[in-house]
């Protein structure tokens, strides 16, 4: 007789206590949650994708070192020959190779609030996380970032810039001063940096522990989970030696790569996306009983002053209308909101109702 099988003796006990990265549903709701590009492309534009599919042969593996997407990334990014790159399925698989290729006893370190992935990944693989509160402007904090990297001697660093979910770009001489004193690896995810026009891209020959991290999702291709890793060829032949082979699919490289000759229309996009970010800042900046945060990303960070985000959120979802409900992190001010910069139209339904749920 077999003994009774029992899951939960064979799942380590960081796995047991974590819960589950949550997508809430979405369906027929205008989607302001996810900081996905709200335009899509224009039928001509379609078709010409169309065609290329039709080169895709889906019974066969795709290249499993996708050459002709780098080389086209290489080039639409103005990626340096000398440096490396390592392509993931979104930046999530690419914090997991980077975390995967630590030793044991690795210390990985964020600012806190931060992009949540940081985290999660590095319990879910049984790696010590170590986050450092930001000062109340969202700034880093770096006397005590330095005092930490002194203590726990981190194997990696990650610097989401600009943040998430503050939307803030961090000063470029604090970051200096974290890159001078960490003895691993830096990473700056750049996922947000379409609508930053600020970038570590082009100094990351400079330093032999830095890594420019990015992802296409905010940039109008988030159904196709790409995200790249530039850096020193020496980082880059490890972390190649552990991702998995085939990781980037057919029809991802195809599409990434015919975008990528069309970037002159993510780029327009993107200035749209700006321009409309700065009126919706100044529509929410109107409203008494909200306080507006900043924003250099596709993104806008705001706190209810004397009213409850779960009453609000949910007021707004009975409108038809998904954002994200922050909930108790970490940093933030009680009774935050993000809402996600769509189209014009989009924007003045999202504050039109806001105003009526406030007032």
């Amino acid at each position: 007789m077999q003994n009774k099988f029992n899951i939960g003796d064979l799942v380590r006990p960081e796995i047991k206590q974590m819960t589950a990265y949550h997508v809430p549903e979405a369906t027929g709701m205008i989607k302001l949650d996810a900081m996905e590009n709200p335009f899509s492309w224009s039928d001509e534009m379609k078709g010409q994708w169309l065609e290329v599919m039709c080169a895709a042969e889906p019974n066969r593996y795709p290249d499993p070192s996708a050459k002709a997407l780098v080389q086209e990334l290489r080039q639409c990014f103005s990626v340096d020959d000398e440096l490396g790159v390592v392509l993931g399925n979104g930046s999530d698989e690419l914090i997991q190779l980077i975390i995967m290729a630590m030793k044991n006893d690795a210390c990985v370190m964020a600012p806190m609030p931060s992009f949540v992935m940081y985290q999660h990944i590095a319990k879910s693989m049984g790696v010590g996380f170590v986050g450092v509160p930001l000062n109340s402007d969202f700034s880093l904090d770096v006397s005590a970032m330095l005092a930490s990297i002194k203590e726990r001697d981190p194997a990696v660093i990650f610097l989401a810039y600009p943040n998430n979910p503050t939307a803030n770009l961090f000063d470029d001489a604090d970051v200096l001063a974290i890159l001078e004193a960490s003895n691993g690896l830096v990473v700056i995810d750049e996922a947000y940096q379409p609508f930053a026009d600020k970038s570590y891209l082009g100094q990351v020959k400079h330093f032999d522990r830095i890594l420019v991290m990015r992802t296409v999702s905010k940039l109008g291709l988030a159904g196709l989970r790409l995200g790249f890793l530039v850096g020193p060829n020496a980082i880059v032949e490890q972390l190649e030696k552990i991702r998995l082979p085939y990781n980037i699919n057919s029809l991802t490289q195809l599409t990434a790569s015919f975008a990528f000759k069309h970037m002159d229309v993510l780029n327009q996009q993107a200035a749209i996306i700006c321009e409309q970010r700065e009126e919706l800042l100044a529509a929410l900046a109107q409203l008494e009983c909200v306080e507006v945060f900043p924003s250099k990303a596709n993104f806008i960070l705001f706190a209810l002053l004397d009213d409850s985000a779960e009453r609000v959120f949910e007021a707004l979802k009975d409108e038809g209308l998904l954002i994200k409900k922050m909930g108790s992190v970490l940093g933030l001010p009680k009774n935050c909101l993000r809402v996600t910069v769509g189209t014009a139209d989009e924007n003045r339904l999202f504050c039109k109702h806001l105003k009526v749920i406030l007032s």
